[in-house]
């Protein structure tokens, strides 16, 4: 916080003439200097000059010796404490503890979950250094999937998520002091798949009826099978009940129409 400006006093001495106030000192500070202005009765007052710019971060508070030395021989003097107090500027925007953040959350995660917290902090004091938290211009759906505290930054689920529809989500959160500076950070949240999803069957081509002098290996049909999880998850095994003469064999589109093995 930085300001300038001065600030007057006064001493008094029951001496009269040459044994009056006749000077005044500082005890030595860079930040101030001491200038003395004579008043219409040709007394002198003293002054407190500001010389550079304070941080109330830095020091919230001087002490200081003002002295008042009189003309007398030998000299007297007297001395008053000067306490200043440096009141708070809204200097210091708030801070993200990280750019970016991160979580990784499973799929299945409940509506209300907690995700992740942020945390933003103000080096000013009372209303400045209050921060409230926001979403940046994130897209729809984020906002419909996730929520945040402004106050305590703890980002939830506020929706279902689904690996299968995205897998990861990236936005900017924003963090507001009580005078408006602002900080701004990037969360990262990678979704997890879980076994959620039934493999699908689908018949690409049928021949029946078959005739039954067909010839071992012909296909009788060609199946697409798909399970929408990811990894281990997605991998499918297939096998036939019943007492039918048939096989199921791995193949493609392009195999068909065609052998495909015994």
């Amino acid at each position: 916080a930085g300001q300038s400006g001065s600030g007057t006093g006064s001493s008094s001495d029951a001496d009269v003439g040459s044994n009056s106030v006749l000077t005044y000192q500082l005890i030595s500070n860079p930040s101030f200097s001491l200038a003395l202005r004579e008043n219409p009765g040709g007394k002198k007052q003293p002054e407190l000059v500001l010389e550079r710019a304070l941080d109330r971060e830095k020091q919230s508070s001087f002490e200081l010796v003002l002295m008042a030395v009189d003309g007398g021989d030998p000299a007297r003097s007297g001395t008053v404490q000067v306490r200043i107090n440096v009141t708070d500027a809204n200097d210091n925007p708030p801070v993200f503890s990280k750019r970016i953040y991160e979580a990784r959350v499973a799929e299945n995660l409940p509506v209300g979950s907690l995700v992740l917290q942020v945390l933003a902090t103000d080096a000013d004091a009372g209303s400045n250094r209050k921060v409230s938290y926001s979403f940046g211009n994130v897209p729809d759906d984020v906002a419909m999937l996730f929520s945040i505290d402004s106050e305590s930054g703890e980002i939830r689920t506020a929706g279902p998520l689904d690996f299968e529809e995205n897998s990861k989500y990236t936005f900017d959160l924003e963090a507001r002091d009580g005078g408006g500076l602002t900080d701004k950070c990037e969360v990262q949240i990678d979704i997890t798949d879980v076994n959620d999803n039934t493999p699908e069957i689908t018949i690409l081509s049928l021949s029946s009826p078959v005739t039954e002098d067909a010839p071992t290996g012909t296909v009788v049909a060609l199946l697409k099978v798909r399970d929408r999880d990811s990894g281990e998850n997605g991998q499918v095994s297939c096998e036939l009940s019943g007492e039918a003469p048939l096989s199921i064999v791995a193949s493609s589109v392009e195999n068909w129409p065609g052998r495909t093995g015994p």
